[in-house]
């Protein structure tokens, strides 16, 4: 047998076959080959499960946005500047986030190609165009997504010689992302329509095609591929924002993978960080300021803007999405009363029905509380009941649902600047659900009627921020923006970690004395709070702009001299 490297196995394997001992005739009993595998109906139903792997569909983490604070301490590798083709911390691992996506495009590849000896097993030709369209469909999102974080990448479809692997070159992006979308295009028409389930369908392929076109400023393609999957009239928006995140296989969800806490699948790695301290947790992990100065006020108006904004008690008249994503102070949540005020000593534990030392108010409360929340903020949005206790948790691994779509042809249809009712309503029905009213009813919600096009591109970023944050996709948002730079350089800033000031400025200013200012990119600036020294700056970002391409990983560039760096690196 020819040594053939597979794409099981990544075209790194030019560096592992370089420094290995390990025969590349022996295939792992637990990897399929061409030779070893694709004899029996069940080898090809397996084949195509595997696709669904949860390592293989991450979305960006929360640690590269403006959206989060980690204490005082800087996100690594892009928010702290020190990106390099040999990052490899608990943040980004830059070989295992490369190597991931290949072995994805590396299995769908080999299925492709062995599609057609199925039928010499039996298959049903109706059920090998399936399979097949779901290797294409994730094919498709993994080489868009490479494209996205390093632009020219190694593009094949094909099995590849060992000595032909380190003669190949970046392919240029434009190239990639024409076979992206014949992918998708081959997937929408040969996927089975939505059947209620997380399998990827003509839905997912619709919902795809338009995040990534939208990505890649194919305005007219996002928007075209976005109003088919609306009109599928296979989803619908929650009715509840708040319970959405806690109801599994709901009619908003077009692409989700289960997760299970007791096999340990899919689940969130370092839940205990999101969580208060005083119900459990570390309290680590938290909302920036930035994000909750985002939502806006029930009249529409930004919070520097309306004079229904009380900064001593900030989450009142405020869009219903804040106190459905951050635990609102003085409130009930997981058992436990949150409230992160320096002077609170006691807070309440509803489920003894007594109270107990309040560990919350940073910088008071002993040493625990000198852990809390450095900005007082903690998050709510998607947090459950037994997070405080373990890591594992039965959260599902959502990568799109509706309202992204939604939002995806608004934006897609502003920036073109086809502006018509259709792409006011798909902002309108998601904002009247978050407070609980039809879109009709405008007298209960601040429903968008502007059509300008430059409003409306500010109106659609904020509600994308606001609608998805936690989920994974502000990253992507603010890079092909071009603003990551500006937003993640900002002043993270919360309250002092001198008790005497952090109590002075409770006593007189709780909790924003002043509001932040937005700027055109909807950029929320607490230059006004620092100055008066209200408030203390934990961090300040500092982000590159070479950043917006990741490096080619080192490994790989030591195997192949014919792969050239990003500039920067």
């Amino acid at each position: 047998m020819k040594n053939i490297i597979r794409n099981t196995i990544l075209l790194s394997a030019a560096a592992f076959a370089s420094t290995s001992c390990v025969d590349l005739d022996l295939y792992p009993l637990d990897k399929g080959s061409s030779e070893t595998w694709y004899t029996t109906p069940t080898e090809y139903k397996l084949a195509a499960n595997d696709m669904y792997r949860h390592e293989w569909w991450q979305l960006a983490l929360e640690a590269w946005s403006d959206d989060y604070m980690y204490r005082a301490i800087l996100g690594p590798d892009i928010i702290d500047g020190t990106l390099n083709s040999e990052t490899a911390s608990s943040v980004l691992n830059l070989q295992t986030f490369w190597t991931n996506h290949y072995k994805a495009i590396g299995r769908a590849n080999t299925l492709i190609n062995n599609v057609s000896r199925g039928e010499e097993y039996g298959i049903p030709a109706a059920q090998l165009l399936e399979y097949e369209a779901q290797a294409r469909f994730t094919r498709a999102c993994h080489y868009a997504n490479l494209v996205f974080h390093f632009g020219d990448v190694i593009y094949l479809d094909k099995e590849v010689l060992l000595e032909d692997s380190y003669n190949l070159a970046r392919t240029p992006k434009e190239e990639i992302i024409k076979h992206v979308y014949e992918d998708f295009d081959f997937a929408i028409k040969h996927l089975n329509a939505p059947r209620g389930t997380q399998a990827f369908n003509k839905g997912t392929a619709l919902a795809m095609k338009a995040r990534y076109a939208l990505w890649f400023g194919d305005y007219d393609l996002a928007a075209k591929a976005a109003k088919e999957c609306m009109d599928l009239g296979c989803y619908k928006l929650y009715p509840s924002y708040s319970d959405l995140f806690h109801t599994r296989n709901n009619s908003e969800l077009i692409m989700y993978l289960p997760a299970s806490a007791e096999l340990k699948i899919g689940t969130e790695g370092d839940s205990r960080s999101y969580v208060f301290r005083c119900a459990g947790g570390f309290a680590s992990k938290c909302p920036s300021w930035a994000l909750f100065a985002t939502y806006e006020c029930t009249d529409g108006k930004t919070i520097d803007q309306s004079p229904l904004f009380d900064g001593a008690n900030p989450f009142k008249n405020r869009d219903p999405r804040c106190a459905a994503s951050i635990v609102e102070f003085g409130t009930e949540f997981l058992g436990y009363e949150y409230n992160p005020r320096p002077s609170v000593t006691k807070i309440q534990d509803f489920a003894k029905g007594t109270t107990k030392t309040n560990v919350d108010n940073y910088p008071n409360g002993g040493n625990s509380g000198k852990n809390s929340s450095f900005n007082g903020l903690v998050w709510k949005k998607k947090v459950e009941p037994g997070w405080e206790i373990a890591a594992n948790t039965n959260n599902d691994n959502v990568i799109i649902r509706l309202a992204d779509v939604m939002l995806i042809y608004a934006e897609a249809m502003i920036e073109q600047n086809k502006i018509d009712d259709t792409v006011l309503s798909a902002i309108n029905q998601i904002r009247a659900r978050a407070y609980g009213v039809k879109e009709s009813d405008t007298a209960n919600y601040p429903a968008i009627t502007t059509k300008d096009q430059k409003e409306l591109r500010k109106i659609v970023r904020r509600e994308r921020r606001v609608e998805l944050a936690f989920e994974g996709l502000r990253y992507y948002d603010i890079v092909r923006w071009g603003i990551a730079e500006k937003a993640l350089n900002m002043p993270n800033c919360g309250k002092h970690a001198d008790l005497t000031r952090a109590k002075a400025v409770e006593k007189d200013y709780w909790f924003w004395s002043i509001p932040p200012t937005f700027d055109e990119d909807g950029i929320p600036s607490f230059q006004a709070l620092i100055d008066a020294d209200r408030c203390q700056v934990h961090s300040v970002g500092k982000y590159q702009p070479h950043f917006r391409l990741w490096p080619i990983p080192a490994k790989e560039i030591m195997a192949n001299p014919n792969i050239t760096q990003n500039p920067g690196y």
